[in-house]
């Protein structure tokens, strides 16, 4: 064997050793009740994804591991494609691409996105987030809805801002733990504006400022979550149920944020199983019985 033989072999065992993690996914109960064949296709898509975070966030390795570790991530969905990867959850997505008609740039955008993260990452402007919460949030939605399934062009519209406004949740959910590792999200030049900084954030200082800043991303993520919604027509109502309720999830999870602003910086704020079961099953009732 030789030594690139050899460190492909390190890298393949360090990645199926990823993959058997499990996950706790919000949106397991949203893809309860959709058709074996798609909730099957979802559960190997969010594993990917799952996975591609998991690659850029492994305890213990230098920045230059993971970065060889998601080429070789990155390598091998394009050997899936074309014939067979040594990774078998790539396969498995190969599968969900040939048979859904996914673009694969979707994937590779992804992934490029996800890249980001493994170095100390900063904001200045909002049209920098933006552009970071499509790729790693919004390609999400553009492939779901190839597996849902849809009709008008405006469903695309409705993928993308979902992706955004629920990647901006994200983001408020996750400030505490993101910071501690270096991960500053909230663009700079929004920062100024209110008068709030990283040093503040790291010592986890919460006042006025602090609050007017929230309130501002809150306001943000919300008009995308209407958006979201103005571009979901009837005609794809049905086959979307799943994606407004994990719409309707986070949204939730925005409101429980807005309402404890402070809580952020002590801990990360949860939707109760029950709360995601109940509105899961509310969404389906409206979208498959009454529509």
């Amino acid at each position: 064997m030789n030594q690139n033989s050899e460190k492909n072999s390190s890298l393949l065992k360090e990645i199926e050793i990823i993959c058997q993690r499990k996950s706790n996914s919000n949106f397991y109960y949203t893809f309860l009740l959709l058709p074996k064949i798609k909730r099957d296709a979802l559960i190997t898509v969010y594993k990917f994804c799952r996975v591609t975070d998991d690659i850029v966030d492994l305890d213990g390795s230098d920045n230059r591991h993971k970065s060889e570790l998601l080429n070789y991530w990155r390598s091998e969905l394009e050997k899936s494609i074309v014939s067979k990867s040594d990774v078998e959850i790539l396969n498995e997505v190969a599968s969900v691409i040939k048979k859904f008609n996914i673009p694969i740039a979707h994937f590779e955008e992804l992934i490029g996105s996800v890249e980001k993260d493994i170095e100390p990452i900063r904001f200045q402007t909002f049209d920098e987030l933006y552009s970071y919460c499509y790729g790693v949030a919004s390609t999400v939605g553009l492939i779901s809805i190839e597996i849902f399934g849809y009709k008008e062009e405006k469903t695309r519209a409705f993928a993308i801002n979902l992706g955004i406004a629920m990647q901006l949740t994200n983001i408020l959910r996750d400030l505490k733990s993101d910071s501690e590792i270096g991960r500053f999200y909230l663009p700079k030049d929004e920062l100024l504006q209110f008068n709030y900084s990283h040093e503040k954030l790291l010592k986890k200082t919460c006042d006025d400022s602090f609050n007017k800043l929230i309130d501002h991303q809150v306001k943000r993520a919300e008009k995308y979550y209407i958006s979201a919604g103005e571009y979901l027509k009837t005609t794809d109502r049905k086959n979307l149920f799943s994606a407004r309720a994990m719409g309707l999830i986070y949204l939730k999870l925005l409101k429980k944020i807005k309402k404890n602003k402070c809580q952020v910086l002590k801990t990360k704020i949860k939707i109760s199983h029950m709360q995601k079961i109940f509105l899961t099953l509310a969404v389906w009732i409206k979208y498959k019985v009454v529509y």
